[in-house]
């Protein structure tokens, strides 16, 4: 679970970044109007429908074979047995 919540972390901030990138790429990084005035709004939704994209990529990936019934991890005479699809 945490691997999702930090992919879609770096999804949300990837477009600032690459702003960022481009303004010190263009040297005006050091100008904080450039960041003020910036298209932050456009930015933030870039970063939202990354976000949304991914989450209907995740929906729409199938983990199981079909008709696979999933088995819980368990403890099977002292080992440990670990979740699978039969």
């Amino acid at each position: 679970m945490l691997r999702i919540i930090l992919a879609n972390i770096i999804l949300f901030f990837l477009p600032f970044l690459a702003y960022g990138f481009w303004l010190w790429l263009n040297n005006k990084a050091h100008v904080s109007e450039h960041w003020r005035k910036g298209p932050m709004a456009w930015l933030a939704l870039t970063g939202i429908a990354l976000v949304g994209v991914s989450f209907i990529i995740m929906a729409s990936i199938k983990q199981a074979p079909d008709g696979a019934e999933y088995r819980p991890a368990h403890m099977e005479n002292g080992v440990f047995v670990p979740g699978r699809y039969e």
